[in-house]
């Protein structure tokens, strides 16, 4: 799980930084963290977690399915940034 933490970070540590304290930052990331190691939840489960978390948010904070799918792109994008080697 410290991976999907590590994972978390450097997805949004540009974003949050202008506009989240990491300190609220990094306890979401625990909060969500802890969550997925109390129910022991494997990898495979843990990403259709997020998955589906990611996609509420957008379908109940984004008014229209142009700014979803732009977000969704964004997110998308950052994720598979996230995982190229360094």
């Amino acid at each position: 799980m410290l991976i999907l933490l590590i994972f978390f970070y450097e997805i949004f540590t540009m974003a949050t930084q202008s506009k989240y304290q990491s300190k609220q930052f990094d306890a979401l990331s625990g909060d969500l963290i802890a969550i997925l190691e109390k129910h022991k939840a494997p990898v495979d489960l843990s990403l259709m977690a997020l998955g589906n978390m990611v996609t509420n948010i957008l379908l109940e904070n984004v008014q229209t399915g142009a700014q979803r799918l732009a977000l969704a792109e964004a997110f998308s994008n950052a994720l598979k940034n996230s995982l190229k080697i360094k």
